[in-house]
């Protein structure tokens, strides 16, 4: 059974990590500490050099290697944070290594692992998810009798991350009754929770993961980990199919809530934090920010931290986050529309049907010269959500209804 990290061992990859790994700002945010009548912090991971906290773990979990571990070389599985932080640890070191990368990896973060390790890595795109390039990389190091980085169920590793909360602690101008932190594959939150519970037990820790992927959850569920059969992989930071063995010991032991927030509530954190922040966010970064705010705790007059954990947003994803907040607001509908096939049948849809507020926001019509009606996809987006029902009312009073897209999935996917 591998051994669980230590307070000795965080206290170690806080020294040996000054100078690398920077002692990011905890920085209180008025909006949400108005919203929940609380004082709320937020760990800025997002400002490493790296833009995440994976430079904590890779970095003390890479010098504790031995000479000759170092020059046989390392290899890592991840999303792109946890090989971002890799990178930059061997171009420091002056290791080589090799990084395997789910192919549907941002490109942005791609990039960003070549410029950190420069001619120290080589990258190899492999599966289509963080578990299956685990796979691979795992067979490899077999192989070639390499050293596996392990981005989250590695003891080194869990106290690199942990050196957050020795931080958030020192920063705290009063003790701390909450921490919302981001669960993945289970290493930032074990890191935490090794650390709250000696330095400050009273302080109770809130794990937080992607519904579409809740792997802790069900793990905790079923008392022992559990491989999900399908994962949404909007959330790739945080998109794993199982828990690590270790982190699941520890949150097992010591975790006492896991919220589940959906990929739409966390889409809605993103575009919060941008637009009224100026906070660029990748999603598992905006995701314990999503959860606070759904937890359903009372939380007035409280002191509450939230772990940023990462800022590595590709630019390309704004146009799906936004429809995906959308969508989760009820503010976004897309509908098969039967046009009657006369002269003025648009004009009557857009006076007789939508309402005031409402706007098309999509539309794709194929004329059929021998039918009676003719089928289209409309987008149509609101401004509250309580129009739906009178929207759908009038198409079917005007007999222009088709059907009702957003429900389902096999056709819905089409379209974001």
């Amino acid at each position: 059974m591998k051994e669980l990290p230590s307070i000795e061992g965080v206290h170690q990859a806080v020294s040996l990590l000054d100078g690398i790994a920077l002692k990011t700002a905890f920085q209180k945010n008025t909006r949400l500490s108005d919203q929940l009548q609380a004082d709320v912090y937020v760990k800025r991971e997002d400002l490493q050099l790296v833009r995440s906290f994976k430079i904590r773990g890779a970095y003390n979990k890479i010098c504790s290697l031995s000479e000759n571990e170092r020059n046989q070389g390392i290899v890592c599985a991840s999303a792109g944070n946890h090989a971002q932080g890799f990178a930059y640890a061997c171009k420091s070191l002056q290791i080589k290594g090799k990084v395997f990368m789910p192919a549907p990896t941002p490109k942005q973060k791609v990039a960003q692992v070549k410029m950190f390790g420069g001619g120290y890595v080589e990258i190899l795109l492999t599966g289509d998810t963080y578990d299956d390039s685990q796979h691979t990389a795992l067979s490899f190091c077999a192989e070639n009798n390499m050293t596996f980085i392990h981005p989250f169920d590695d003891p080194k590793v869990i106290e690199g991350q942990a050196t957050i909360a020795v931080e958030m602690i020192e920063q705290a101008q009063k003790p701390l009754d909450y921490v919302f932190v981001p669960i993945g594959g289970g290493g930032l939150i074990s890191g935490i929770i090794t650390v709250f519970k000696h330095l400050s037990p009273k302080t109770q820790i809130i794990g937080v993961e992607p519904s579409g992927a809740a792997s802790m959850q069900a793990a905790l569920e079923h008392g022992d980990r559990v491989v999900l059969d399908q994962i949404d992989r909007f959330v790739d930071g945080a998109a794993v199919k199982c828990v690590g063995a270790i982190p699941f010991r520890v949150c097992n032991a010591h975790l006492k809530k896991v919220i589940t927030v959906p990929e739409g509530k966390i889409c809605q954190s993103i575009l919060a934090l941008y637009n009224k922040e100026g906070i660029v966010a990748e999603p598992a970064g905006a995701l314990p920010l999503a959860g606070l705010e759904i937890c359903n705790i009372d939380l007035k007059n409280k002191q509450v931290g939230v772990i940023l954990c990462g800022g590595n947003n590709d630019i390309t994803r704004t146009a799906e986050i936004k429809e995906r907040a959308l969508f989760y607001a009820q503010l976004k509908h897309y509908f098969v529309i039967r046009f009657p096939q006369r002269p003025g049948a648009l004009k009557e849809f857009v006076n007789d049907i939508l309402g005031p507020d409402d706007d098309i926001t999509f539309f794709e019509f194929n004329k059929k010269s021998i039918r009676e009606k003719a089928p289209a996809v409309v987008g149509i987006e609101l401004k509250n959500a309580a129009d739906l029902k009178p929207l759908i009312a009038r198409m079917k009073q005007f007999k222009f209804y088709g059907d009702y897209i957003n429900d389902k999935p096999d056709l819905f996917q089409f379209l974001i």
